[in-house]
């Protein structure tokens, strides 16, 4: 029996997360016009991540031009991994391609992404060799990049570029929020779709306002890659993880302490005061907490925890 394709309302969906972008997005919106138009249907999502200017209002006046304009307008500032989380919801198409709203991404590498996905990639992940950014930003991003690379095991050179695209399946298979964004590629991977790769963009000098990230997004970056690489090995056993320090500390423990009870019961040696007894007993209370921790663990139903939906104020 054939099997069925899937239909797509459009092609291409482009889900742009924004906050306090005013300035760029009609020019944005112009450029991306000129790189999709007559070549693929497609559709401009906006998240206004809860912008204090007046992003919304421009949003909804690109919207009159045509029902390929789609916002949609938090109440708060949640992050860009919210935001994402939210585009890819609404996004219809086959394809989706993410990319910031400062217009240093260049849509024009648009077409040729999604040609490597047609190609077979599940995941095309921007490259950004040549970057317009001051030294703040390149030589952390290059070191972060470096360390997650290793760690993840994925040959990217830009895990922090935002101009990605993806089959419509990856992103409906996967759930973003806090900082996740940097980590998609790892969380693709995960879900189990490996045919990751990479492609050299574009990158332009900012051309309106101010970088929204500073340098606590690399701190919060490594806290959040932590998270990634455990959930990745022990989400569905975290027995294997507790446990397995529980036991270990515990032998430790249950070791030193029948050398103490030796000395004491055979030897007729005095043992209250010496600090290799007080180690023994902090080793083996320690390994109860552990063990009942991936006890614990186990016993807690992780796949349907209930993740805080952001308050909407309007949609278009």
């Amino acid at each position: 029996m054939a099997v069925e394709e899937k239909k797509y309302p459009v092609d291409i969906s482009i889900v742009i997360p924004l906050y306090n972008e005013e300035e760029s997005l009609p020019e944005l919106e112009k450029a991306i016009e000129s790189s999709l138009k007559g070549a693929f249907t497609y559709e401009v999502i906006f998240v206004d991540d809860g912008s204090t200017d007046s992003s919304w209002t421009v949003i909804k006046s690109l919207e009159e031009k045509g029902d390929h304009i789609k916002g949609i307008s938090f109440r708060n500032n949640y992050g860009k991994s919210t935001a994402l989380q939210a585009g890819f919801e609404k996004a219809q198409g086959e394809f989706i391609v993410t990319m910031d709203a400062d217009l240093q991404d260049d849509p024009n590498e648009v077409p040729e992404m999604v040609q490597m996905l047609k190609d077979g990639y599940d995941l095309v992940s921007g490259w950004k060799k040549e970057r317009h950014d001051p030294i703040s930003k390149t030589v952390p991003s290059k070191f972060f990049n470096f360390v997650t690379r290793i760690s993840a095991g994925i040959k990217l050179h830009d895990f922090n570029c935002g101009l990605k695209a993806y089959k419509s399946d990856v992103v409906k298979n996967i759930y973003l929020y806090g900082e996740l964004h940097r980590y998609v590629p790892m969380l693709a991977k995960r879900a189990g779709f490996n045919k990751i790769t990479e492609k050299v963009v574009k990158h332009h000098p900012r051309k309106y306002g101010n970088t929204k990230f500073g340098l606590s997004r690399f701190i919060n970056g490594f806290l959040d890659l932590v998270t990634i690489l455990f959930v990745q090995r022990y989400l569905q056993k975290p027995m294997h993880f507790f446990g397995s320090i529980g036991v270990l500390l515990l032998f430790i423990g249950g070791v030193i302490n029948i050398y103490m009870a030796f000395l004491r019961l055979v030897l007729d040696m005095g043992i209250g005061n010496r600090p290799l007894l007080f180690l023994g007993i902090l080793m083996m209370v320690l390994g109860v907490q552990f063990f009942s921790t991936g006890l614990l663990g186990e016993l807690i139903n992780k796949n349907h925890v209930e993740h805080q939906k952001p308050s909407l104020k309007d949609e278009l």
